[in-house]
C-alpha cells in the first residue's frame, strides 16, 4: 500500500553505495552517423519539460541525461561537432550508455523508409533532415513520466516529475549541471508515500498505475527487446496502462516509426488540420490521413508537429487542477 513506509533519503543512499564522481574524467566515446543528425531533434521527446532534473542542454550546446540503466545509475553528456559526436559518461551505468549511443541518437533508425505524399510532409523533412528517432532501450524512464501524463496539463505533469525526481531520486554521478537527478528505482518508486503523491499533484488513479507497473518492472524492462507491437501488449496488461501511454513509451524506448499515439486531446487535429484542414478531426480521422504512412505513422506525425502548422487555440489554456492544495 502506498504511505505505509517511507523511503530512505536519496543522499544516504548515495553516500553509502554510489559515490559522487566529482570532477573525475568519464568514460568517452566517440561515433560518426550515416548522415545528418540534430541532437535537439533527436533527444527532444526524452524531455519531461524546461526543468526537467533528468535532462539539460548547456549554453555550448551538449546535451546531459541521467538514466538507471542496468548496470546502475548513469550521466551522460553528449556533443556533436565536426560530423562526429562525443559521449562522456559517469557513474556504474557508464559503459551501457556508452554502448548504446548510437541506437540513442537514430543508428537503428530508417529516415528513407519514409515516402512523404503531402507537401508539407516533404518540406518539412528537406528541412529538417536531421530528424531520427531515438531508442533509449529502456522502458521505466519512458513509461513513468507518461503515466504521470495521463489526463492532465503537461504543466501539471512536468511538475510532478520534477517533485518526486527530486525527492526521491539520487544526485547524478559525475560533473553534471547542478540539481540534476537520476529517476528513482522502482522500489524507491513503490516506497512513496501517499501524501508524498498528493503533494506533487498526482492523483490516486495514476499514482496507483505507476505502483502496479513498479512491481513488475523487471518483466517491464524485458519489452525492451520486443518488437514495438509486442512491448505495447505487454504494457498495456497491467491495469492504467492503455494504447496513450504505451505508444508514448515505445516511441522513446524502441523508436518506434509506426506507434501512433492514440486518445490525445490535440494531436488529431493538430494532424487533421495539417493534412486535411480538419481541425476537429477525432482519432479514426486521424488514422485515416495517416494511413498512406503505415510503418512510419508516428514519424509522419513527428514531421506535422515539427512543421509549425497548426491551428489556432480557440480557448484559454486548460487551468491546472492543483489537487496538491485540497
Amino acid at each position: 500500500m502506498a504511505g505505509r513506509f517511507a523511503p530512505r533519503h536519496p543522499r544516504a543512499d548515495v553516500r553509502g553505495g554510489i559515490p559522487r564522481q566529482g570532477l573525475a574524467p568519464g568514460r568517452v566515446r566517440v561515433w560518426v552517423p550515416d548522415g545528418p543528425l540534430e541532437l535537439g531533434l533527436v533527444l527532444g521527446p526524452l524531455r519531461r519539460g524546461p526543468g526537467d532534473p533528468t535532462f539539460r542542454t548547456t549554453p555550448d550546446g551538449a546535451v546531459w541525461r541521467t538514466s538507471r540503466t542496468p548496470a546502475g545509475p548513469g550521466t551522460l553528456r553528449v556533443s556533436a561537432r565536426g560530423g562526429e559526436v562525443r559521449g562522456e559518461a559517469w557513474g556504474p551505468g557508464a559503459e551501457w550508455l556508452l554502448e548504446q549511443l548510437p541506437r540513442m541518437l537514430g543508428a537503428d533508425d530508417d529516415p528513407s523508409a519514409f515516402v512523404p505524399r503531402h507537401r508539407l510532409l516533404a518540406l518539412t523533412r528537406h528541412r529538417r533532415p536531421g530528424l531520427r528517432l531515438t531508442r533509449t532501450g529502456l522502458v521505466m524512464e519512458s513509461l513513468i513520466p507518461s503515466v504521470l501524463e495521463q489526463k492532465v496539463t503537461t504543466l501539471e505533469a512536468y511538475q510532478a516529475w520534477r517533485i518526486l525526481v527530486r525527492k526521491f531520486g539520487e544526485p547524478a554521478p559525475g560533473p553534471a549541471p547542478g540539481r540534476m537527478y537520476v529517476m528513482p528505482s522502482a522500489r524507491t518508486w513503490a516506497l512513496i508515500p501517499s501524501w508524498e503523491w498528493h503533494l506533487a499533484g498526482v492523483d490516486d488513479k495514476r499514482a496507483s498505475t505507476i505502483l502496479r507497473s513498479v512491481r513488475v518492472a523487471a518483466r517491464l524492462e524485458e519489452a525492451a527487446g520486443m518488437e514495438p507491437a509486442a512491448a505495447q501488449a505487454r504494457l498495456e496488461v497491467v491495469p492504467g496502462i492503455g494504447p496513450w501511454t504505451s505508444a508514448e513509451t515505445v516511441q522513446r524506448s524502441h523508436g518506434a516509426p509506426d506507434a501512433v499515439t492514440v486518445g490525445d486531446l490535440h494531436l488529431p487535429g493538430i494532424v487533421g488540420f495539417a493534412l486535411g484542414g480538419d481541425r476537429y478531426a477525432d482519432d479514426a480521422e486521424m488514422l485515416r490521413l495517416l494511413e498512406p504512412y503505415a510503418g512510419q505513422r508516428h514519424r509522419a506525425a513527428r514531421l506535422v508537429l515539427l512543421s509549425g502548422r497548426v491551428p489556432g487555440r480557440r480557448a484559454p489554456r486548460m487551468a491546472p487542477r492543483g489537487i496538491e492544495r485540497i
